[in-house]
């Protein structure tokens, strides 16, 4: 299946600010994958959908054994450039690349919104051995901060398809697919430090802005920068990171 056509132009325009700005995931949601969810060292994990390899590089530091899948060439690009030692395919997440019963562990972090679900899911349990576990990971903007709200209503957040991610109950798409048990959640809160032009790659990195002609791109980073001209840099971000996991039936 192929890939929504501005999540494919836009994540390969913005690969470069995507690996520069956007957040990793915090040494809190890590824990939560060594605990509950159970990734040690030699776990054998794929990381669907690793983009840059925001998480890939967290689940090395737990050992595991992983490879990342990813069907943008220029997030592969920027995963290899990062972590060279891991093995890196192209694939998406309604036809993974690997033979039935051969992870422990499938994590999807900041990318199960662009999928067929049911189709992606009915994939995740096939190359899922007995007992494993799915797992998906969110990182959201904390719009309680004003500049933040700010930032999102200037980028037009809420009026984009993609954006209703936040607003879907994703126990309950686990759940029709019959194949995993319910849906665990923890959430936690955190800051990613920025400057202002991390700020900027920040916002050009969201793929239907990458997507954009130029000047208008520029222009709306801009935008978002200024909302922040006062602040003393280095400055956070706020985010909710919310970390969701089921078993295989």
């Amino acid at each position: 299946m192929e890939i929504d056509e501005v999540a494919a132009r836009g994540f390969e325009a913005g690969a470069a600010a995507y690996e520069l700005a956007r957040p990793g995931y915090p040494d809190e949601a890590v824990a939560i994958l060594a605990g509950p969810v159970g990734i040690g060292p030699g776990a054998v994990v794929c990381d669907l959908a690793a983009g840059t390899g925001k998480l890939t590089r967290r689940l090395v530091e737990l050992q595991a054994s992983v490879m990342a899948v990813e069907p943008v060439p220029g997030m592969r690009a920027q995963l290899q450039a990062v972590l060279p030692a891991i093995e890196v395919v192209e694939g998406t997440a309604e036809a993974i690349p690997l033979p039935d019963a051969s992870v422990e562990v499938v994590t999807v972090a900041q990318a199960f919104h662009w999928f067929d679900a049911a189709t992606a899911l009915t994939e995740i349990a096939r190359v899922l051995q007995p007992g494993g576990r799915v797992v998906l990971l969110w990182n959201e903007r904390d719009e309680a901060t004003p500049w933040v709200a700010e930032m999102s209503r200037l980028i037009r957040w809420h009026e984009r398809t993609v954006s209703r991610y936040q607003h879907v109950d994703w126990a309950d798409v686990v759940a029709e697919s019959g194949r995993f048990t319910p849906l665990e959640e923890t959430a936690i809160d955190w800051d990613q430090s920025l400057t202002r032009d991390l700020l900027a790659d920040r916002v050009r990195s969201i793929s239907y802005i990458a997507a954009m002609p130029g000047a208008p791109r520029e222009r709306l980073a801009a935008e978002v920068v200024s909302l922040v001209s006062r602040l003393p840099e280095p400055f956070p971000m706020p985010y909710r990171c919310r970390i969701q996991w089921a078993r295989l039936r």
